[in-house]
């Protein structure tokens, strides 16, 4: 049997990320957690099969698998080192990112409710809250990112606080312990999406978040080759929308679980990559005379500085930024860019950059992309672990065009 730790709560976050709270034992000595790639999980017996179906009803545990849509060991080991690492009680994976936002409120949402979402969250998640959630009778509203705006926009039916928080693509940092006091006294359940700034640079259940939601896809699994996400909290608010996964099915498979549990070791060093990267190129353009404008939680010029400093260990690698020129000058700066891959995504290996008019609001109407800053000249970079030396000097000649 593996030795018990002797205090695992003061493991920091790269150990944490590697071993979660101690290590269990695995099949055949292994050392890495292998991949349980089968859909379901026989009995000996019939008598088995019965004895483990009482237990469950009681909320007994005798055996934990019995179907993969219910749960796999891989999963199970990732889900662990998840939790331990966000210092949550129990996580829940899933398939993806938008999977994981979707059924977390599918779970508390109320016919007749409403739910608070602030206007700077991913776009997909605002097309679900006005597209969707309005047929099965809810209300929605979009506020700005602020404790101010959310609490403003408080209704007596309010029943969810949705926000992100760095948002994207502007990066605005909320003031997480602000907008608890306000869900707290208005008994108003708080989900953040926390993927930009991940378990290693803000713990929001440490301030007192209900939930919390990352797109694993990202940064977590930090190799853009898996689809994955996963939602954290206490138990007994997972636990419904735990139930809600195993109907509908959104269970990532084995080896996407195996391969974000190998991410996750090596989770810390590239957080302090990430976070040095987006640092140093931020600053760099915001000094260069061809940038109009940038967006950095870690510049003081950044409207949320002051909270990003006090809740933020690290700023992470994403970059927003206005080429100064129009919108030929702005395809001309990507184009000539050599290390920069043209793409969305954000949190992997590889440097990605987006022109985000384009690439993630073509289809919306030229005025409406205008009125919430989607301008032509905007630009996200997704800093990945190159040599960051390398990515100044790319950026530099790539402007240099135009």
């Amino acid at each position: 049997m593996p030795k018990k730790p002797s205090n695992p709560n003061q493991w920091k976050p790269a150990t944490l990320a590697v071993h979660g709270r101690g290590r269990l034992p695995k099949p055949y000595y292994a050392v890495s957690t292998p991949i349980v790639h089968t859909s379901n999980f026989y009995f000996d017996t019939a008598q088995e099969v019965e004895e483990f179906m009482r237990a469950k009803g009681e909320g007994r545990v005798i055996r934990e698998h019995e179907y993969t849509r219910y749960g796999n060991p891989t999963q199970q080991e990732c889900e662990r080192k998840l939790a331990a690492i966000e210092n949550a009680e129990r996580a829940v994976l899933f398939s993806s990112g938008m999977a994981a936002v979707i059924l977390v409120l599918m779970t508390y949402m109320k016919q007749g409710g409403h739910i608070i979402f602030t206007n700077d969250c991913y776009r997909q998640t605002r097309d679900f809250a006005k597209d969707f959630l309005t047929k099965f009778g809810m209300e929605v509203s979009l506020v700005d990112p602020t404790a101010e705006a959310i609490e403003k926009g408080i209704q007596p039916n309010t029943n969810i606080i949705f926000t992100e928080s760095p948002t994207n693509p502007y990066l605005r940092v909320l003031d997480l312990p602000a907008i608890v006091k306000v869900a707290k006294a208005h008994k108003v359940l708080t989900v953040i999406d926390a993927t930009l700034a991940t378990p290693y640079n803000i713990r929001p259940l440490d301030m007192g978040v209900d939930i919390v939601i990352h797109s694993a896809t990202k940064y977590l699994g930090g190799h853009n080759d898996l689809m994955a996400g996963v939602a954290l909290g206490k138990h007994d608010l997972l636990t419904p929308t735990y139930r809600m996964q195993r109907m509908i099915g959104s269970t990532p498979g084995p080896l996407t679980c195996f391969l974000l549990e190998r991410g996750l070791k090596t989770f810390a060093m590239r957080m302090d990559h990430h976070n040095r990267a987006g640092f140093e190129v931020a600053r760099m353009l915001e000094a260069h005379p061809k940038v109009e404008k940038v967006w950095y939680p870690g510049l003081p010029s950044h409207p949320d500085h002051r909270i990003a400093t006090e809740q933020m260990k690290g700023f992470g690698s994403m970059v927003s930024f206005l080429v100064r020129g129009d919108n030929a000058q702005t395809r001309r700066f990507i184009d000539a860019l050599e290390l920069f891959l043209i793409t969305p995504s954000l949190g992997g290996s590889e440097s990605l950059v987006t022109q985000m008019s384009t690439m993630s609001f073509f289809d919306y109407p030229e005025q409406y992309r205008k009125d919430i800053g989607m301008v032509d000249n905007l630009v996200r970079l997704a800093l990945g672990l190159e040599d960051v030396e390398d990515l100044i000097t790319d950026l530099k000649q790539a402007l240099d065009t135009v």
